[in-house]
């Protein structure tokens, strides 16, 4: 009897611990099926800091059948319904979405889809990627990125300089090239992105690479939209000097500018707003990049696009992202509060919309 007991105890201690192993295989089963997958995207699953809804990730499975080859989006940035993002990332699109939401700015922050907006969004079709160009942010080296990658190109250094911005050569499409059908399933389906920059420096730039420097010898900019810039806007006509930023500031600051811009055509991408290139509040971007943090954007566009095994963004100078102040300030140091203030009113949309401070020698 005892020895029956003993072997009872036995078969009993030896089912419990084949429970126990069951179990524990059940568990780590569970765990593995739930957190294998670091890019996953189940929102019980990952924190909900950590992703973002954009309107153009809003394909659902069963409509992608629909679609033609051509337009089924690809990259890691289209995996599910949510794109994974760094918080600074995130916070950039959430900031975006409320300033578009804000009726008081409506004027300043909405522009028509026109012509004038899809001329500026290029197109690589290979890859699913919109580009909007906004001038003086860096935009050669997007472009070559998008060369090579649309195949005119096997790499980035064997680019010519003169063929980046020759659209008759480099292989680049314009958005506005393609029919309304299309332009619709792309803005709908692609990986969207552009860059921005604190819009007075962008300002400062456009004036001295136009109408100082030249170095790519446009010599409209000096003989032609300069005079009527100065024959508008300057105080002193006795003066003989060329275009100065003084000058360049009252006629963007004028709400009246539009007549000029008419006159000088498509050259005015250089120094006209954000709003008026791209259509943030219209187009709903996938990212959007800060030139003041370059070095760390362009990496994780690439990555975001599903590119960065492809292609590599150019190496960038030291230094040359960074926001110079007394560069701004010392430009500005001249030129009256009234002037200042008017010209602070036309871009006040793009401070708002991407984060930039209003300057500090506009508030003192």
């Amino acid at each position: 009897w005892l020895m029956s007991d003993n072997m009872h105890h036995q078969w009993l201690l030896l089912a419990a611990c084949f429970w126990v192993i069951f179990m524990f295989m059940v568990a780590s089963k569970f765990i593995t099926l739930t957190f294998k997958d670091p890019d996953g995207y189940g929102a019980k699953q990952e924190p909900l800091i950590l992703t973002a809804v954009t309107k153009v990730e809003e394909v659902h499975a069963p409509e992608e059948k629909h679609w033609p080859e051509e337009f089924q989006p690809t990259g890691k940035a289209f995996s599910g319904n949510l794109i994974r993002q760094p918080l600074v990332h995130m916070e950039r699109l959430e900031l975006l979405r409320n300033v578009c939401r804000d009726t008081a700015l409506r004027d300043l922050s909405h522009t028509a889809v026109s012509k004038f907006v899809l001329d500026r969004i290029f197109v690589c079709d290979k890859h699913k990627i919109l580009f909007c160009q906004t001038p003086k942010v860096g935009n050669t080296q997007w472009k070559k990125v998008l060369i090579v990658l649309n195949g005119a190109f096997s790499s980035i250094e064997e680019i010519p300089e003169n063929i980046v911005h020759d659209h008759e050569k480099n292989g680049l499409p314009r958005l506005s090239s393609f029919s309304d059908s299309e332009i619709k399933k792309r803005l709908n389906l692609y990986f969207k992105f552009f860059i921005v920059r604190d819009p007075f420096e962008r300002l400062i730039s456009a004036f001295k690479d136009k109408f100082v420097h030249n170095p790519r010898f446009e010599p409209w900019y000096r003989h032609e939209i300069a005079p009527g810039i100065i024959r508008k806007y300057r105080k002193n006509r006795t003066e003989t000097k060329g275009l100065q930023f003084e000058d360049f500031v009252r006629y963007l600051g004028d709400p009246n500018h539009r007549w000029l811009d008419v006159q000088f055509g498509d050259h005015i991408i250089h120094w006209v707003t954000y709003v008026e290139l791209c259509a943030p509040c219209e187009i709903t971007y996938s990212v959007i990049g800060h030139h003041e943090t370059l070095e760390d954007d362009a990496p994780y566009i690439l990555k975001a696009a599903g590119i960065d095994h492809l292609v590599s963004y150019p190496t960038i100078p030291p230094g040359i992202t960074v926001y110079n102040k007394t560069k701004v300030e010392r430009y500005f140091s001249g030129i009256s509060k009234r002037d200042i203030r008017r010209l602070y009113a036309r871009f006040e949309g793009d401070f708002k919309l991407f984060g930039y401070r209003e300057p500090d020698f506009l508030l003192n």
